[in-house]
């Protein structure tokens, strides 16, 4: 979030602040301390004291400028070394962090927006009193709320998505939604269009660095997106938003909208095919900087961001399967290491267990909540194994979506992706190093299912051209394969998968 359309140190000729007030403003003039972190305490106790404090309309609004222009940058500081160090379950100090983030980014959304009412009917003196810097900075601070919130895997707050919705109403109402701050490049529909698709991308789904490269991207790439009327028909890529409903956009596919109530609808099509040519532009070997996108983008996770997206944003339709309810218990192994180890080895391997609750199940998944045992270093994207009841062996699926709403709660979603697996050395030839080896499952075709079998290996192992590959089985005998890459299945930031055929 940045926001450096005006200055807090200018002077005016409004009269000499109240004591309270001229604190607040001596205060903003010190540097920044060592660690942002430790700014968080002070601005969300200056916010409120401000609230209570005397003045006129203008000096509020030179403390408010103030107090929001530093905690941009505080928060802008903070954000990728959050992102980075952030595993689920989140740990208590991480998301101590964060929470005060959500809170002060609250204040800032209701104080702002607050100013906005404050200055009704009054002549504005100064730019820091305009109604849509106004609007600007309460959107902005809520669609900064939701995105924080998803990188710790947690739901918005209650409430966030409509207040969302109501301050981009006022905005219209106002004719506000153009607005551009000065020195800034995005207008309130643009943030709130971002913050929408944001929504529709399925935030669970995704890693900390992942959601922060949604975000620059959304900020490069959210004008693709077009309305349209409520009347249009239901087709891939089109969602409708209800804005007396806390929650993001719906899928066209997924749930038609109702016909008695005034609803806004917008459609995907353009910025999916976008997409589609941004990833083969990638693959060709073009840079990102290039093509106007992050440098996340040129790896293999951010491909797979790519990829997802292109997905979600044109058939987020109906589910494949049903779930059905359940309670019993499974134990559950994660990371490309732990389950090679199983997979050779069986209950033999010294590998870290946890203990989870089957909350509903389909013929291709789990949904499971965790209970006892030590998760390890999980993250979302990451390879797992399942073993229910009295079943020996260890299903292999991947770890689909995410969420914690507290250090104690974590939840996931799994999708099996085969019954078993064979572990097996891959043999990577290195112009440094000679000949490097790594650890890799092989997933056995499923007939009717799947006619190939699939590759599992960490993500950055392989080069960008997969060449042809060297796979030693280790059974009763010694086993080597020749095999080649025929498409790649999965990308994300902890494995890649391939589908793979024998020379």
């Amino acid at each position: 979030m940045t926001d450096t359309a005006f200055n807090t140190s200018g002077t005016h000729k409004d009269a000499v602040p109240e004591p309270g007030i001229r604190t607040i403003l001596q205060w903003l003039e010190l540097p920044l301390a060592p660690h942002p972190a430790d700014e968080l305490p002070s601005l969300r106790s200056h916010l409120k004291a401000l609230r209570e404090l005397a003045g006129t309309p203008l000096q509020h609004a030179r403390a408010l400028d103030g107090l929001y222009e530093r905690s941009a940058t505080v928060i802008t500081q903070l954000l990728p070394s959050l992102a980075t160090d952030l595993v689920l379950p989140v740990p208590r100090k991480e998301r101590r962090i964060v929470r005060s983030i959500l809170d002060l980014l609250q204040m800032l959304a209701d104080d702002t927006l607050a100013l906005l009412e404050a200055g009704k009917g009054q002549e504005l003196s100064d730019p820091r009193q305009a109604p849509g810097l106004a609007v600007w900075r309460s959107l902005n601070a809520i669609a900064q709320q939701i995105l924080v919130s998803s990188l710790i895997a947690a739901p918005a707050r209650s409430g966030a998505w409509q207040q969302l919705h109501q301050t981009y109403a006022t905005a219209r109402r106002l004719q506000l939604h153009a607005y551009v701050p000065k020195d800034l490049s995005r207008s309130v529909r643009d943030i709130y269009r971002s913050a929408i698709l944001l929504g529709c991308a399925q935030p669970p789904s995704m890693t900390p660095p992942e959601m922060l490269f949604l975000a620059a991207y959304l900020e490069r790439f959210t004008g693709q997106i077009e309305p349209l009327p409520t009347t249009a028909a239901a087709a891939a890529g089109t969602f409708w938003i209800d804005p007396a409903r806390d929650g993001p956009a719906i899928s066209c596919l997924r749930r038609l909208s109702p016909p008695t109530v005034p609803l806004d609808g917008f459609s995907c099509a353009r910025l999916c095919l976008l997409l589609k040519t941004q990833v083969a532009q990638l693959d060709a070997g073009i840079l990102p900087q290039e093509i106007n996108l992050p440098a996340f983008a040129g790896t293999s996770a951010g491909r797979g961001v790519l990829h997802r997206l292109a997905e979600r944003w044109s058939d987020a339709g109906k589910r494949r399967f049903p779930r059905r309810r359940q309670d019993h218990r499974t134990l559950v192994a994660t990371g490309i290491e732990g389950v090679w180890l199983l997979s050779r080895k069986g209950e033999a391997a010294d590998v870290e267990l946890s203990t989870w609750l089957i909350g509903n199940e389909s013929p291709d998944g789990y949904a499971v909540m965790h209970v006892s045992g030590h998760t390890g270093a999980l993250s979302v994207g990451d390879v797992a194994a399942v073993r229910t009841g009295s079943d020996p062996n260890w299903q292999i699926g991947i770890v689909r979506w995410g969420v914690s709403e507290n250090p104690e709660h974590l939840e996931l979603g799994l999708q099996i992706l085969a019954p078993r697996a064979v572990p097996a050395i891959l043999a990577q030839p290195s112009n440094q190093e000679g000949t490097e080896y790594f650890r890799v499952l092989i997933l056995p075709a499923i007939p009717r299912l799947r006619s190939s079998e699939l590759l599992v290996v960490a993500s950055g192992v392989l080069p960008t051209q997969h060449q042809k590959l060297i796979l030693v089985i280790e059974d009763e005998n010694v086993f080597v394969r020749e095999v080649h890459c025929t498409r790649v299945h999965e990308q994300t930031s902890s494995v890649e998968i391939l589908s793979i055929e024998s020379d």
